[in-house]
């Protein structure tokens, strides 16, 4: 059963039967928003982009984007970029798979970004959302939904983070401005 995270809702990344959960994936979907018939016509395919940054305290260590897709210690791997969307509220059009068990023990947070490469706000996209899976069975365990718009590039969508022996989850939805995650860095840092 999945959780609609509001902002700022956190939730524990514990199995439904107990455990802890080993391999999850960020999935990221969107479609251009084409109302009317004029709209239709000219609106231009959107590149919205996930990242995932690896935190160690406020140091970032590693990033996960289009241009480099596997971390240097291969826990966390983006599958792909996707560069017109499409899958709105069905499935991902880009995914973040992340290896819990596998994540370096100095990594305390993974925070996932989404930008827009080709620079089109929010107001262009529509139904778009990030959600986390539990990769091992495919249960969906949470999704945020992207609501309102805005005239803003970017999205802070939400972060993992180690929290006493386990992950937590936080729904973070902070608007953000940027065509990169480098960008993205002086919105992200408060988050962490």
């Amino acid at each position: 059963m999945s959780v609609n995270l509001a902002k700022g809702q956190q939730i524990s990344l514990t199995k439904s039967g107990g455990g802890e959960l080993t391999v999850v994936r960020m999935g990221l979907g969107w479609q251009a928003a084409r109302k009317g018939f004029f709209a239709r016509m000219t609106a231009r395919e959107i590149d919205l982009d996930a990242s995932a940054l690896l935190f160690a305290g406020k140091e970032a260590v590693d990033v996960v984007f289009f241009q480099h897709l596997t971390s240097d210690d291969g826990s966390v791997r983006h599958t792909g970029d996707n560069r017109v969307g499409g899958a709105g509220q069905g499935g991902d059009d880009e995914s973040i798979v992340v290896d819990l068990q596998r994540v370096p023990v100095h990594v305390d947070q993974i925070v996932f970004t989404v930008n827009s490469f080709t620079g089109q706000t929010f107001e262009e996209v529509e139904n778009a959302f990030c959600r986390l899976v539990d990769e091992t069975n495919g249960q969906e365990l949470a999704r945020y939904t992207l609501t309102g718009g805005g005239k803003h590039t970017a999205q802070i969508m939400a972060k993992v983070y180690r929290s006493g022996g386990g992950w937590q989850m936080s729904a973070i939805g902070t608007p953000a401005e940027g065509r990169t995650f480098q960008d993205l860095m002086p919105t992200v840092v408060p988050h962490l």
